[in-house]
């Protein structure tokens, strides 16, 4: 059972973050301008929210992490995805239920060369949103159950740096007990491989 919480918050922290990194190139907004011919304007998730982009990429970085490191960096580690999934939920919802002026502002701004709040709000007729920002607001709620899921099952989580010193010192027809007992899961698989070994050998 710990085993499969640990697979599932590397997993979803992972997961998280690659929808986060792929959405901030997608089309969040489209903008149709008040000028006449009511043009329309492509708004990306980066362009909507700067810190998408960086925000997804941390997340990926802890879920790529998260696996190896020990007993206090998991707790840190999984404060910091809380952390990340919580601000990026609430910017991500601020842009699909609110649809603010800011969002769309800098991709008006460069397709017109217009500046300032009320020129932009002059032309700007309305703001329709597309799928990605459900689909990231989403990702990021994901990204917040891990969190809580690695800070509630941290501690019983097996600990690398035990099993790479066991390994060490004792031969593998001599391991016993419950780590040598247990199927071999996809997190360990990783670990082996990161030792040289090759699971698929056995």
């Amino acid at each position: 059972m710990i085993a499969r919480a640990r697979l599932l918050a590397v997993v979803a922290t992972v997961l998280a973050g690659a929808v986060g990194i792929i959405s901030s190139t997608q089309t969040w907004l489209t903008v149709v301008l008040n000028d006449g011919a009511k043009h329309s304007l492509a708004v990306a998730g980066a362009d909507a929210i700067p810190v998408l982009a960086p925000l997804s990429l941390a997340a990926l970085a802890l879920g790529a992490a998260l696996s190896i490191v020990g007993l206090v960096l998991r707790y840190v580690f999984g404060a910091l995805a809380l952390a990340i999934g919580a601000v990026s939920g609430i910017l991500t919802a601020q842009v699909a239920f609110a649809r603010p002026l800011s969002s769309v502002a800098s991709t008006v701004t460069t397709a017109t060369g217009l500046t300032g709040e009320k020129a932009v709000s002059d032309l700007v007729l309305r703001i329709e949103p597309t799928l990605w920002p459900a689909v990231t607001l989403f990702a990021w709620i994901v990204l917040v159950g891990a969190g809580v899921l690695t800070v509630v099952t941290a501690r019983r989580w097996r600990g690398s740096g035990r099993k790479y010193t066991a390994d060490a010192t004792t031969p593998a027809s001599a391991a016993t007990g419950p780590a040598a007992s247990r199927p071999h899961d996809a997190i360990d698989s990783w670990d082996d491989l990161s030792r040289g070994d090759d699971p698929t050998a056995r």
